[in-house]
């Protein structure tokens, strides 16, 4: 399948962290604490530090409490981490 040319709409980055810190996912929500859920969707996202990287993520979803979570996240270089969620979420 062809790379696309820009970004899947209707999600922004959350942040770029190492293997395992902690990061919000929103709510307080930290995915290193919780089971992933593998979703049938990949999105492509770009490192928020270096635009030209277009990179295909899978999604995810964490269920934490009475709360649900999708998420995309994807190892962008060796251990370094990005998270994404959809807007509005």
């Amino acid at each position: 399948m062809p790379e696309p040319d820009d970004e899947t709409a209707g999600w922004r980055a959350v942040g770029v962290v190492l293997d395992g810190q902690p990061i919000d996912l929103g709510g307080g929500i930290d995915p290193w604490k919780h089971s992933w859920r593998a979703l049938d969707q990949e999105v492509w996202m770009r490192h928020p530090s270096w635009p030209t990287q277009l990179h295909d993520l899978p999604t995810y979803e964490i269920t934490a409490g009475d709360r649900t979570i999708v998420f995309a996240a994807g190892e962008l270089s060796n251990q370094v981490w990005g998270f994404y969620v959809p807007i509005g979420q």
